[in-house]
């Protein structure tokens, strides 16, 4: 018997699922590729020429900066996290591949990882109740990795109202659900 294959998200839906509490939403990303890029030994000038060649940006530490068709926020040392909008780049490894030929390793992580934006005012209250950053200090565009109810995940902060998580895909719905209670107490 022949099944059609249907793609899930991270909460194992056909549709990326959005939560409404109060003035806080919560969305599910499913429309966005990620790559992780590293910079080969010995690389350096090839990567950074291949880089402005195709358009990645390649932020500084802690950092999260957004291109025309990429954008990418630092993780470690000579690598990064590479982001591109799933319909155009399902297979975003063939698409950076051939600009940096063997200047990079390039690892596809899109099934890896789910994706949360969420968006409100007062996300200060909420996030200092998730994770040990101090939300009301960092500039727009700050990345990195913390930790929320102990799992391991990487935070954007966009702007005030805007923050993106990327957490473990395995671990979807706990992070969902301590979003949720999280939301719940602040109100």
């Amino acid at each position: 018997m022949d099944k059609a294959w249907k793609a899930l998200t991270g909460l194992g839906h056909e549709t990326a699922e959005t939560v409404e509490i109060g003035p806080y939403r919560i969305v599910e990303r499913f429309d966005v590729a990620l790559a992780s890029l590293a910079v080969r030994r010995g690389q350096d000038k090839g990567f950074q020429a291949a880089a402005k060649k195709l358009g990645v940006p390649l932020p500084g530490a802690a950092r999260h900066e957004a291109g025309k068709v990429f954008s990418a926020f630092w993780t470690t040392p000579e690598m990064w996290l590479v982001e591109a909008d799933f319909a155009t780049h399902e297979d975003i490894v063939s698409a950076l591949k051939p600009g940096f030929a063997e200047t990079a390793s390039i690892t596809e992580q899109t099934d890896a990882w789910v994706r949360f934006d969420v968006s409100g005012a007062g996300l200060v209250a909420l996030f200092e109740r998730l994770t040990n950053l101090d939300l009301a200090t960092l500039p727009d565009g700050f990345a990195s990795r913390t930790v929320i109810e102990h799992l391991g995940v990487y935070l954007i902060r966009h702007s005030a109202t805007l923050v993106t998580l990327y957490g473990p895909r395995s671990s979807a719905q706990g992070l969902l659900h301590a979003l949720e209670v999280t939301v719940k107490s602040v109100l």
